[in-house]
């Protein structure tokens, strides 16, 4: 996470919020984070599944095999062995493979477990406390795929669901492309245009109530 940003990737991002808001009275909050949660289950899936594999692939051989060489497999001994091996190589895979621990989560859990983090963002960076209730979230969490965007109030009146959809796939390209810092950029530059069409208008007294920084957390 901590190589992912270049200071001046920081300082694009920054200028990229500092324009976007200087057209509306929207706070964008940009937020990244490496994974949403642990998913725990999956990396017992892993073990299961592996230690169940391992015990019908020594039962298979032992129905097959006629020679004498592997008679050491019968002792009660080694099959706990073979079988507890093959459940902790699987946990290990399932915890650091990536594309296997999203397997093994399921769609659902991911997507549940990528919402109630992009909230818990909301509620700690205080995006809800902006005057017009006009701030907004760009949630991003690697491990599972997933850009969550979330507005306030005062945004949700304005801007529909369905227009964030773009926004999403600017940051998804960006991060396809290796280039996550550009991504971010062109998102945020669609947001300040999507916020400035539906009319979130900048008030004459209007400050910047959040700070414009790019929030990078490697807490899970």
């Amino acid at each position: 996470m901590k190589d992912l940003f270049t200071e001046d990737d920081r300082v694009r991002i920054r200028e990229a919020v500092a324009q976007a808001e200087g057209r509306t009275s929207g706070e964008i909050v940009p937020y990244i984070v490496p994974q949403s949660a642990s998913y725990d289950a999956a990396v017992w899936r892993g073990a299961s599944l592996s230690a169940i594999l391992a015990l019908c692939v020594i039962m298979l051989i032992l129905q097959l095999y006629q020679g004498w060489s592997l008679s050491w497999l019968y002792a009660s001994w080694s099959l706990a062995v073979l079988v507890l091996a093959a459940g902790t190589l699987g946990a290990v895979a399932t915890a650091y493979v990536a594309p296997l621990k999203r397997l093994l989560a399921g769609n659902a859990l991911l997507d549940r477990e990528v919402h109630q983090r992009a909230m818990q963002a909301f509620i700690e960076e205080e995006v809800f406390s902006t005057r017009e209730r006009t701030g907004i979230l760009l949630f991003i969490s690697l491990l599972e795929h997933r850009i969550e965007v979330v507005g306030d109030a005062g945004i949700n009146q304005k801007v529909t669901p369905d227009e964030w959809t773009d926004v999403v796939l600017r940051i998804r390209e960006g991060i396809k492309a290796g280039k996550v810092a550009d991504g971010l950029v062109a998102a945020i530059g669609l947001c300040g245009e999507l916020l400035e069409r539906g009319g979130v208008e900048i008030r004459p007294d209007d400050i910047n109530e959040l700070s414009d920084d790019l929030r990078i957390r490697d807490d899970e």
